[in-house]
């Protein structure tokens, strides 16, 4: 996929290819960009935040600590971190990592030098060199790459002062948040009850009713658009909406750390049919991330916290877990819900079917586990004849490892321009519209289903 496009994929890839990144969904921290200070190292730009990276090395059985992860790995020499996976980054052939770490180091960083075990002192010295001058700074970079926007994911609770201090510096870059609210919706949350004591604190609202609990919620959402959001984003184990009649007495026990397992489950079901009801309110997109087992390895949970790379692949049923949902909402011309799943399976026997008959859904980009080029390729395959093309949401990174956006949306970028000249072939469509649906699929759609305008 880094090598050389041929005939009109080749083409149409150019015609793409030097188009504005719209990176609606991602997890990069918003301090890079209100601090604008040097990145610190190498080791802590490439190998820590990205848990591609790390997850691999951890399955060949090197320790988290030693790739400077969690309290322990603080210590941890970042020089070091950097030669372990400089020594094993034959482990990485055949995946993704490779591709977008590729293109990092070559077209970003400019090191022309084979990484190795050998070369890994000299290319660490490269970067660190690289890094110290004005012009890899965050928001040199964010210009460098021809971001257009870009979407960080914040909890309900957060103040929100690094975007805010961004729209004070007079920087016209545009990094916005997302709301993220799991944490005072899902009631299996460890913290839920001292989340819950928190949000009453930050609103002022009386979250001793549930009517309270409400409008604590939309004040946060108010908040947050105020603040330039224009996506909530949601992450459900196993796909369930479920409408309450008597939420309060759920919602009671709840707060008192009483109510059982179902009683927690029906409540979140119910909480995100309320949540598509205020996106229809006040209009922003809602994100629904499924088919995903969190922090599997109980271990590494315990030691290191969450999202440390065991977060596992499981089938789920959305015609049956969106149900009440959609049947509530799903009508609406003023909601929109894109779907995200691990279960790849999936996609051609449900979410096509589902995308291509209610008006509110779109289906986000192959994600995590199938952001790759058989895994593009894949999603192609399986949604497109059935969803069409309109009904999908164009490309997002959903990444931590800020210097990956360039090469992730080239992946993609390059991927589009594959499956469109091969449709070509197949007379499905001519030159014309494949350049239309090119430019879609690498800016507009995205645009239009996370509401950022042109």
């Amino acid at each position: 996929m880094t090598g050389h496009l041929k005939g009109e994929a080749q083409s149409l890839y150019e015609g793409i290819r030097d188009l504005p990144i719209i990176s609606p969904h991602g997890h990069c921290d918003p301090a890079w960009f209100a601090r604008n200070e040097a990145f610190a190292n190498p080791a802590e730009l490439l190998v820590i935040p990205d848990h591609y990276v790390f997850r691999m090395l951890y399955s060949q059985s090197i320790p988290l600590e030693d790739l400077g992860i969690g309290p322990a790995g603080q210590a941890a020499d970042p020089r070091a971190v950097f030669r372990t996976f400089a020594a094993n980054w034959h482990l990485f052939l055949g995946t993704p990592s490779r591709i977008w770490m590729e293109y990092v180091l070559g077209k970003t960083l400019g090191v022309e030098t084979a990484l190795s075990a050998d070369t890994a002192d000299q290319i660490y010295d490269r970067i660190a060199e690289r890094l110290a001058q004005p012009e890899f700074r965050p928001r040199a970079l964010f210009e460098r790459f021809n971001i257009a926007v870009l979407a960080t994911t914040d909890g309900a609770l957060d103040d929100l002062a690094h975007h805010a201090a961004i729209h004070q510096s007079g920087w016209d870059g545009r990094v916005i948040p997302t709301f993220r609210p799991d944490g005072v919706l899902d009631a299996s949350d460890p913290d839920f009850v001292a989340n819950l004591t928190a949000l009453e604190t930050l609103t002022g609202c009386d979250l001793g009713t549930y009517a309270g609990y409400l409008e604590a919620l939309r004040q946060r959402r108010v908040f947050f658009k105020a603040m330039g959001a224009t996506a909530t984003d949601h992450a459900i184990e196993v796909i369930h909406t479920e409408w309450l009649e008597d939420p309060d007495a759920i919602y009671h026990g709840l707060r008192k750390g009483t109510a059982g397992p179902d009683e927690r489950r029906r409540f979140y079901g119910h909480m995100l049919i309320k949540m598509a009801q205020m996106s229809v309110e006040d209009g922003l997109t809602m994100q629904l991330h499924g088919g995903s087992r969190r922090n599997t390895n109980a271990r590494v949970m315990q030691a290191f916290g969450r999202d440390k790379g065991a977060d596992i692949p499981i089938a789920v049923d959305w015609v049956r877990g969106l149900e009440a949902l959609l049947n509530r909402v799903g009508n609406s011309p003023d909601f929109r819900l894109i779907l995200f799943t691990l279960d790849e399976t999936t996609y051609a026997r449900e979410l096509a079917p589902m995308a291509g008959h209610w008006p509110c859904l779109r289906i986000g980009p192959p994600w995590w586990f199938h952001d790759s080029p058989a895994g593009i390729a894949r999603y192609f395959d399986r949604v497109v004849e059935t969803a069409g093309y309109y009904n999908l949401a164009g490309f997002n990174d959903d990444t931590r490892a800020f210097l990956s956006i360039p090469a992730r949306h080239d992946l993609w970028r390059r991927a589009v321009a594959l499956h469109l000249a091969a449709q070509m072939k197949k007379g499905f469509f001519g030159r014309a519209d494949a350049e239309s649906l090119a430019q879609a699929l690498a800016v507009d759609l995205a645009r239009d289903a996370y509401g950022l305008g042109r």
